[in-house]
């Protein structure tokens, strides 16, 4: 993990009300509002032909009497419309795509979901479902939480009072744990990034984590190369330490790690198995997010408040710059790389530019031509240029109008609409923070520096600003 442009405050990333967007064409101005959609597998040639579909040895048609059964056993319990959405992705490769973990294929994790054991509250027809669908089209993922019902209230609210040691018998902490569990607006926008881009480009690797943290185990194994991490394996371990990651050393080279969702996710996952209405999470999509946000927030998450904890956030929701990174590296095994783009002070007020435009246009180009995506955190300012939102997007690909101009097309996890969304460059481009991007793409443009060196100085930074506080409110009481 590698972070460029280090003289950047690392803005914390999460979702209130006015980041959303419809899913719409957007040009820099705002206006010309028109419907756009790619829904399933969007046919455009200025799209980059995915590379980990080539990697992993294409495959349209089932090989052998097993593939062939487990196929049929999987089809067997599904409704029409799934089945049709099943059929789609064998044609499409999907379904037979190895690019997993442990080599295993979309098939071989759909095929366990089907026939084994899932935790209590998760029925296997539902999970297979909602993966199914996932895959078929990684759109409908969502960040939108599900309203909790008024029957199940009284049962969220007394688990979250028991959790955090809360007088159950006082009005005004029940009032308050309340408001707490009843989220509105989501902080999981980078996790659910994240999971669409999962979904999109390491389809066996996404069913096999649904497969493991939706059984009685609640949780998926998964062998990382410490290289992926940093440089130095000494260092790279304590970065699993400090994110509290569990872990055995499988030898000096690899680390086999245990991902799992808090543990209140099950009951977010169970409510919407039985409550779920149009354009919330799905079961799947809870435990996922619950997983993601548990490595990134070094396993302090709740699924019942939205609220995280953990040693290198100062806020209580959503991952920080220095988290996004850690776990994407995590997630895709694969050395991250956060370039920082934009130059914030420590009131949150962006006074600056790291690079100029032509050069963040060519990089993220220059991902997508290598068939990445590009995760973004963009933010909003107030008319002082005081940051007063973040938020996190998925650049999937990109055209040119008649005019001429880039358009980025998108994914946003919180648009209420299953489709993709197009901003023109002159528009996205300087509200852009920082970018997840391979590290052949900017090598060449930034002396790199290790993203947990950065992350491990912000962290020393905001406990000597913490303790200096805590001595001077101290210093006052005492006079």
């Amino acid at each position: 993990m590698y972070s460029v442009g280090l003289n950047s405050r690392q803005y914390n990333y999460n979702t209130t009300g006015g980041m959303r967007t419809s899913a719409v064409k957007i040009d820099e101005q705002n206006v010309n509002v028109q419907p756009v959609s790619y829904a399933t597998n969007p046919i455009n040639n200025t799209i980059p032909f995915n590379p980990s579909f080539a990697a992993s040895s294409l495959r349209t048609r089932l090989s052998g009497r097993e593939e062939k059964n487990k196929y049929a056993t999987i089809t067997e319990k599904l409704d029409k419309n799934s089945k049709k959405q099943l059929k789609e992705m064998l044609k499409s490769g999907v379904l037979l795509n190895a690019n997993s973990n442990d080599r295993s294929t979309v098939l071989d994790n759909l095929y366990k979901i089907a026939v084994n054991e899932r935790a209590n509250g998760l029925p296997n027809d539902v999970i297979l479902k909602e993966t199914i669908a996932i895959l078929h089209d990684p759109h409908v993922i969502t960040q939108q939480f599900g309203d909790i019902p008024k029957y199940l209230n009284p049962v969220f609210v007394d688990k979250y009072m028991d959790d955090n040691k809360m007088n159950k018998d006082k009005l005004i902490p029940r009032k308050l744990a309340e408001l707490e569990i009843n989220v509105e607006h989501s902080g999981t926008c980078v996790a659910s990034s994240i999971e669409f881009n999962l979904a999109t480009k390491m389809p066996a690797e996404f069913a096999r984590f649904v497969e493991g943290i939706s059984s009685p185990k609640i949780a998926v194994d998964k062998t990382i190369q410490l290289k992926n991490l940093t440089d130095n394996t000494l260092d790279s371990i304590w970065l699993l330490n400090a994110f509290e990651v569990p872990f055995k050393m499988d030898n000096f080279n690899n680390a086999h790690l245990t991902l799992s969702p808090d543990k209140n996710a099950i009951l977010r996952a169970r409510m919407q198995v039985t409550n779920k209405d149009p354009n919330e999470r799905s079961a799947v999509d809870v435990l996922m997010q619950s997983t993601l946000m548990q490595i990134g927030s070094q396993q302090t998450y709740d699924s019942l408040s939205d609220i995280r904890k953990g040693k290198f956030n100062q806020k209580d929701k959503g991952l920080i710059e220095f988290e996004k990174t850690f776990t994407e590296s995590i997630v895709e095994d694969k050395n991250k790389i956060s370039v920082t783009y934009q130059t914030v002070d420590d009131n949150e007020r962006l006074v600056g530019y790291e690079t100029d435009f032509e050069t963040m246009k060519r990089q993220i180009l220059e991902a997508l031509n290598i068939g990445e995506n590009v995760i973004i955190g963009y933010i909003q300012v107030d008319n002082n240029n005081y940051i007063i939102n973040g938020h996190e997007i998925t650049i999937t690909g990109y055209r040119y109008d008649k005019d001429g101009k880039l358009i980025f097309i998108c994914n946003d996890t919180d648009d209420d609409v299953p489709n993709a969304i197009e901003y023109s460059a002159e528009y996205l481009l300087p509200k852009i923070h920082h970018a997840g991007l391979p590290q052949e793409v900017v090598k060449e443009d930034v002396k790199l520096v290790e993203n947990w060196v950065e992350g491990l100085k912000s962290y020393n930074e905001m406990k000597n600003n913490k303790q200096n506080e805590e001595n001077t409110s101290n210093n006052v009481q005492a006079a």
